[in-house]
């Protein structure tokens, strides 16, 4: 009874030291509770089975994350307990000049670690089920969903999940406690408050030739991975620049301790203004001690900014370039002359009978016809034909460049055939879409592509006026010095690698036509009656007669007609930015709670280790105001630092994200997601650095 009133008291008298500890512990449960309750939440969504379906893929995809974010969380939460120990030994070491035991000692922390563990576990879960609330509500927007039938929702499973991991992570802790109490002498924790670390000084001259070399393998890491992104086609490639940044980091750092003081000492009016010596070498002597501390910090930054500022411009630019490339409900298209026997990429031998030989020689509209199809369903039917030839390949249209472009993209599939497409068929669906319409003089071509890599690659073709394709028999020279923009096939994004416009007098065999194309809208008044057309092409038709009767006719014919609609493409495309999104949100912010905490335990673990070299400031003439300036500003550039370096960091990891993405992601999209970014950052970060300014100062303020 009496360690347990002890501990009770203690949590009390020492609870400003257990703050930055407690917010940890709050936002980590509370957040682990979020993310973990979709399951609970996405039962009250009025989304359709394919929806459903991404909904459980991201949940199951979240809930594989969690085991990691439980890791750090745990290790966290470890790292925290670690400090409050050390900030308490003087404590426990005359508790044993009192005559209590290390057991004694072990169990009152024990159930300190228990109260602030259920305090902090039942305020988190109180915090996360209303919060969850919110997120409920953002799911449904982000599926576009029917919200009408949204009411509270508790998730007793994610309940039960929380306080699972938490109560493993607190076990860890525990055990953790014990074996540090155990190894503790009583000379060296009445002692812990006078220890100080040994700061040995390096050589300026030294450390500025470590930060030039530094600074030159982050250079090259830079240059690596956006100026010759080409070349990290292999994850091998692409792990020397990860580890040159990781290494010139921890340098950078090492480096500034050892001359950033020398430096700022030659400029008398700087150093000895104010409380600027007593700054500088605090700060000076802290990043000499925790260099390897600040650079994981650093890193952990920086995997923050592009992962949260990379996801989300991701997930602006495949919406603003959903609603362009979808502008009509359906495209079909199945292959045109099909051989008696076709082998595929694998080897494998595929016969065909003369039923889908036959088929293949007319139009889709008329398949859809023999199978059953009322083609009054749709409107604006617009049918083309797109053709390939052999003596037309990618490999073709780059010419006598061919060995430059290989060198520089060794991997690119040059033997892929062009497309190639009549102009005024291209300009029939030009016109539905509502996009740019080209004309043709009898010896000119256009090409068409939107793809960004593949547009650069195919304009160092086209600039200098001279590209000639030959297309049956004829040559063609470009119109233009540079692709256009255009498209045929609906996509979630601009991903056209290539089609060629050719003039309607192109002599194009019935022998090149390779695939056929249907593009028009649904004839329906209402989302309703879309949905039942829907049936006939993107489900089994359970629920329709009509529409299993035509699924069923071509199945039984192997007759195969592959496309896409608006709907699905939609669906499909706010399912990927919605995990892409949340499992991005969700990294980021613990990564950002992770290094926010760690930084502010650091920096309380200082403050209480510096304690009487505020006291010297007092004696010495300087007043409260000043002493809190001093604080506020050492504290400051202690968060700062490895603020700059990830900020610096990021803007080559995001410009390398969006260079994998290309065609994905746009530029043009990041700023507001870079805005988001700021806007979370600035209210963790910036929470932690004043909670640490607080406690920091109530620290200097002790007797």
């Amino acid at each position: 009874m009496m360690l347990f009133k002890l501990s009770f008291e203690n949590i009390k008298k020492s609870f400003k030291d257990y703050a930055i500890y407690f917010l940890t512990l709050v936002l980590g449960v509370a957040i682990f509770y979020m993310f973990n309750s979709l399951d609970s939440q996405q039962a009250m969504l009025e989304v359709s089975k394919s929806q459903k379906t991404i909904i459980q893929l991201m949940i199951q995809m979240l809930g594989m994350v969690s085991v990691f974010v439980a890791v750090i969380l745990g290790l966290l939460i470890v790292y925290a307990n670690n400090f409050l120990i050390n900030r308490r030994k003087k404590e426990f070491g005359i508790y044993m000049t009192l005559g209590m035991g290390k057991r004694q000692i072990s169990k009152i922390i024990l159930l300190e670690t228990v109260f602030v563990g259920i305090i902090s576990l039942i305020i988190g879960l109180i915090l996360g089920i209303f919060a969850s609330q919110f997120m409920t509500i953002l799911v449904g927007k982000m599926f576009e969903s029917d919200m009408s039938k949204f009411e509270f929702v508790f998730s007793q499973d994610a309940c039960i999940k929380t306080c699972i991991y938490f109560a493993v992570m607190y076990l860890a802790v525990m055990v953790f406690n014990t074996m540090n109490i155990s190894r503790y002498k009583l000379i060296n924790l009445l002692n812990a408050t006078k220890k100080n670390e040994k700061v040995k000084m390096k050589n300026p001259v030294i450390s500025i030739l470590v930060f030039i070399v530094a600074c030159v393998i982050l250079g090259y890491a830079y240059w690596k991975v956006t100026a010759d992104i080409a070349s990290l086609d292999a994850a091998d490639k692409l792990l020397r620049p990860i580890l040159m940044g990781i290494i010139s980091t921890i340098l950078i750092f090492w480096s500034l301790s050892g001359f950033t003081l020398s430096i700022i000492k030659s400029i008398k009016s700087v150093y000895f203004k104010n409380t600027n010596m007593f700054v500088l070498r605090q700060i000076n002597n802290k990043i000499n001690t925790t260099v390897i501390s600040i650079s994981v910090i650093c890193l952990m930054l920086f995997m923050t900014i592009s992962i949260l500022s990379s996801s989300l411009a991701l997930r602006n630019t495949m919406q603003r370039e959903l609603i362009e490339m979808t502008p009509v409900d359906l495209n079909l298209y199945k292959i045109a002359n099909l051989p008696e026997k076709s082998v595929d990429r694998w080897g494998k031998e595929k016969v065909y009978t003369e039923e889908q030989r036959k088929d293949s020689q007319v139009p889709i509209s008329e398949t859809l016809i023999n199978n059953g199809f009322d083609m009054n369903l749709l409107k604006d039917v617009i049918e083309i034909s797109i053709y390939e030839t052999n003596n037309l390949t990618w490999g073709d249209f780059f010419g006598d460049r061919i060995e430059e472009v290989k060198k520089r993209f060794p991997r690119l599939a040059y033997d892929t055939v062009e497309e190639i497409i009549k102009v005024s068929d291209y300009n029939e669906i030009a016109r539905l879409y509502g996009i740019d319409e080209y004309e043709l003089n009898e010896d000119e071509f256009i090409m068409l592509c939107d793809f960004t890599s593949m547009t650069e690659l195919r304009n160092t073709i086209l600039n200098d006026g001279k590209c000639i394709i030959e297309v049956a028999g004829k040559q063609y020279k470009s119109k233009y010095n540079e692709c256009k923009s255009g498209f045929v096939i609906m996509s979630t994004s601009h991903t056209n690698t290539g089609i060629i416009l050719v003039p309607d007098s192109c002599d194009l065999t019935e022998d090149m036509k390779e695939n056929w194309l249907l593009v028009s809208n649904y004839n329906a008044n209402n989302d309703e009656e879309k949905e039942r057309i829907e049936k006939y092409f993107s489900s089994t038709g359970e629920e329709n007669d009509e529409a299993t009767a035509f699924i069923q006719n071509l199945s039984n014919k192997g007759l195969e007609i592959d496309g896409m609609s608006k709907i699905s493409i939609i669906e499909a495309s706010l399912g990927l930015t919605t995990i892409v999104t949340f499992i991005a949100i969700y990294l980021g912010i613990i990564f950002l709670i992770a290094s926010s905490a760690i930084l502010a335990l650091k920096q309380l673990t200082e403050s209480s280790d510096n304690k009487q070299r505020y006291t010297i400031l007092r004696k010495i003439g300087c007043d409260e105001r000043m002493i809190n300036k001093t604080l506020f500003i050492q504290i400051g550039i202690f968060f700062i630092t490895p603020l700059v370096l990830a900020i610096i960091h990021s803007i080559f990891g995001v410009k390398f994200a969006l260079g994998v993405l290309s065609g994905i992601a746009s530029e043009s999209d990041l700023l507001p997601s870079i805005i988001v970014t700021v806007i979370i950052m600035g209210g963790i970060y910036g929470a932690y650095f004043f909670a640490t300014y607080l406690g920091s100062k109530n620290i200097i303020k002790e007797e």
